[in-house]
């Protein structure tokens, strides 16, 4: 299947049977819904969701993989996006020019930042930010290095050099949008494995566990969990103004030891299911 295409052939199929009904019966064409694009990582942060998919269609597009189809009646797609940042933008920015979704949810798993956060509480992205950004101050040969004297750099700040411009010198925060904010708190009480939280999701293609590290991003910039993608996909759909929110679940948290819970992303999906109904229940799409 060529990148190129706008419709998936789902879409497409769905479209000519369309028109052709209406060339029968001179009803007006009706436009196929646009769908909601639900995305994770891995095979464990989206199987259960394109599992439960009506009537699926897999499709594909260099390594990216897409689920077209129907949840519990609503139009979506699952994309396994591969883990990190530059996976995660182009899977978001395929799915963009693909199927013009209504929102994206970037969901599945994560480490927290913080000891009152518990394995399996899950956390709804206020705001993302990108934990891999930042410029480090001169330091002569031989001085050594100090993460803790790095400064956010915020690259879409300035056309020019972002680490010569003094007001790129900031952590961008990318807001999550309210609509799928307000769908997700709406089924908060739904969630029984742990506590459903607003949050900051801090992103990278860094595994941090340096504790002092980890207790400077939570302190600065607020963050209440990290993983490697969501950053990434919400500063795409920005881009393409497409409503864009993060959720996800604590796998593990090594600021408190608790160990890494292979439930954990299966967990995650059910409540993102129930934010998906919801969502479109309340108008949305």
């Amino acid at each position: 299947m060529r990148i190129t295409s706008y419709m998936s052939s789902a879409a497409v199929a769905v479209s000519i049977a369309i028109a052709s009904s209406a060339c029968t019966t001179g009803s007006p064409v009706v436009p196929a819904p646009r769908p909601l694009i639900v995305q994770g990582a891995m095979d464990t942060e989206i199987r259960k969701l394109a599992a439960a998919l009506e009537h699926p269609v897999e499709e594909h597009a260099g390594g990216w993989t897409f689920w077209v189809g129907t949840l519990d009646g609503y139009p979506v797609v699952v994309s396994k996006t591969m883990k990190g940042m530059e996976n995660t933008a182009a899977a978001t920015a395929l799915g963009a020019e693909r199927y013009h979704p209504v929102a994206i949810i970037n969901q599945g798993t994560a480490g927290g930042h913080q000891p009152d956060l518990h394995v399996n509480d899950i956390v709804l992205g206020v705001e993302a930010v990108n934990l891999g950004s930042f410029k480090t101050p001169f330091r002569a040969r031989g001085a050594g290095t100090n993460a803790a004297e790095w400064s956010p750099m915020d690259l879409l700040m300035s056309e020019g050099s972002a680490g010569l411009d003094p007001r790129a010198l900031t952590m961008r925060r990318l807001h999550g949008d309210e609509g799928l904010l307000a769908a997700a708190r709406s089924v908060r009480a739904t969630y029984t494995k742990g506590r459903v939280v607003d949050g900051v999701i801090g992103s990278a293609d860094v595994w941090n566990s340096e504790l002092d590290r980890i207790a400077g991003f939570h302190e600065q910039f607020g963050t209440s969990v990290e993983e490697m993608e969501t950053a990434s996909a919400a500063q795409i759909a920005a881009s393409f103004q497409i409503p864009f929110l993060g959720i996800r679940v604590l796998s593990n948290n090594i600021t408190s030891g608790e160990a890494y819970d292979r439930g954990a992303g299966d967990a995650c999906q059910d409540f993102v299911r129930a934010v998906v109904r919801a969502y479109f229940r309340r108008g949305r799409g």
